[in-house]
């Protein structure tokens, strides 16, 4: 069955790269923070494929940036993420926790900073800077929030250092892990952090400008023919086997963070300013989990809706949120949330599948 055509209008924002996009050959689209998000660009399979043996260059532009400057940037930030922001250096990214006054996750976006007074806050899908406004006037807090014209574009891939290397230098390639430096772009300084959404490595350069976009889509493109640099997009095999969780997917409003995976992010003895802290101490004790689960059977199509998953006598104790076949490790991996009772390593549930009841196992990890 053909997929239904995605209506384009002014309202579904393009982005700095979409005519460089759409050259490529991207074979749809989603929409991500009212933008077009580009889907693969072959088949699903052959962008994994090349993902772990080249680079791609993602355009990952809907990570839309919220800039929260000013002297009461930090207090703000803090009041809405669990993870202690109290020594977080000027160079850092951080994935932070976004929750709301009852604990639950608002969103899950890569914090940077930039100055003592200065903030980018890269979402995943929701419209958080609203969150923050609210925030910021109910508390007459001293700042300004903004969206800047700011448009991520990542390079990905065990050849990204390489290709980085080429168009950036040897220091952009020696930048940590979750570390950003500023570099001449097209004229001017843009960030550029080793980060992105996959687990193959690589960065994503922070293209503040969106005039320059399609020099930079080139720049690269030129510098790494002899690679096979390709365009990409987020890969759904590649992001599961590696455990990356989707905000609005596997994760949603209903989660706390100890629920999602992320108790390590929350720092409840110093991070007593978060508004969700009270709630949080009360939650540090799931009664389900985000889980690694492995179905049994022929290759399954992706999921594109809750599949229900079920104890052994019928009883119904979780959902699954991402389904796909792993090529590489030729079954159908998942991920999916699970009650206290059933989420510990082997043991056996049913999943409800549009191609009938499959046997799940849980896993102790990810395949990543």
């Amino acid at each position: 069955m053909s997929a239904p055509l995605l209506a384009r209008t002014p309202r579904l924002r393009e982005t700095p790269f979409s005519r460089r996009v759409e050259a490529a050959g991207a074979k749809g689209y989603t929409v991500y923070n009212h933008m077009l998000l580009p889907g693969a660009f072959r088949s699903l399979e052959e962008d994994y494929a090349h993902l772990k043996s080249a680079v791609q260059v993602w355009d990952v532009s809907v990570e839309r940036q919220i800039e929260i400057v000013g002297p009461d940037a930090l207090r703000l930030v803090q009041m809405t993420t669990p993870r202690d922001l109290a020594r977080m250096a000027d160079d850092q990214c951080y994935y932070v926790p976004a929750v709301d006054e009852a604990g639950r996750m608002l969103n899950d976006p890569v914090l940077l900073k930039l100055a003592e007074d200065r903030y980018w806050v890269s979402i995943a899908d929701s419209d958080l800077m609203l969150y923050y406004k609210g925030l910021a006037n109910g508390f007459r807090l001293n700042v300004s929030i903004f969206e800047p014209d700011v448009s991520p574009l990542a390079v990905q891939g065990p050849m990204a250092n390489e290709l980085i290397g080429r168009v950036f230098g040897p220091d952009i390639v020696a930048t940590r892990f979750f570390r950003h430096k500023r570099v001449p772009v097209e004229g001017r300084d843009m960030v550029i952090a080793r980060s992105g959404w996959s687990v193959q490595g690589g960065f994503e350069i922070y293209l503040e400008g969106s005039e320059h976009g399609e020099a930079l889509w080139d720049r690269l493109f030129e510098a790494g023919a002899d690679l096979d640099v390709q365009a990409g997009s987020p890969n759904l095999i590649e992001r599961i086997e590696g455990g990356l969780l989707s905000y609005g997917s596997d994760i949603t409003r209903t989660h706390t963070p100890f629920e999602a995976g992320l108790g390590r992010f929350c720092h409840l003895d110093t991070a007593t300013a978060c508004l969700g802290h009270a709630a949080l101490l009360e939650q540090r004790d799931p009664i389900r989990k985000v889980r690694p689960l492995e179905i049994g059977g022929d290759p399954l199509q992706p999921s594109s809706r809750f599949w229900t998953l079920s104890s052994l006598s019928g009883e119904a104790v979780g959902h699954i949120s991402s389904a796909v076949w792993s090529p590489d490790f030729q079954a159908n991996i998942a991920i999916g949330t699970v009650g206290r009772a059933h989420w510990h390593a082997g043991t056996e549930l049913v999943a409800e599948t549009p191609m009938g009841d499959r046997p799940v196992c849980v896993r102790d990890s990810f395949w990543a």
